[in-house]
């Protein structure tokens, strides 16, 4: 898995929120406003940590009626089962 994906998740703070937003986003795409809801995080956490995600991890469409949707690039999409491996370890942790 390349190194981006695990600084981007247990690197830096806020990692953890990133994960959940990464998690989400391979349900399905989401705009901002429906993150805020369905993670129960400010507008403004959620904006922050796409703004770090999109260069690498995701894919935004052009603006629409409801605002910019958001999809897992390729390059996450690919990588997706080494990230569910690290979430997982991640919750087993935080359970211990």
């Amino acid at each position: 898995m390349d190194k981006v994906l695990w600084w981007l998740i247990l690197g830096t703070k806020g990692g953890l929120n990133r994960a959940k937003i990464i998690k989400k986003l391979n349900e399905r795409p989401y705009n901002a406003n429906q993150l805020t809801e369905e993670l129960n995080l400010s507008y403004r956490t959620i904006r922050h940590h796409i703004k770090i995600l999109e260069d690498s991890k995701l894919i935004k469409s052009a603006g629409q009626k409801y605002g910019k949707m958001y999809f897992l690039s390729d390059n996450m999409e690919k990588d997706y089962p080494d990230f569910e491996k690290i979430w997982k370890q991640l919750k087993e942790e935080k359970n211990n």
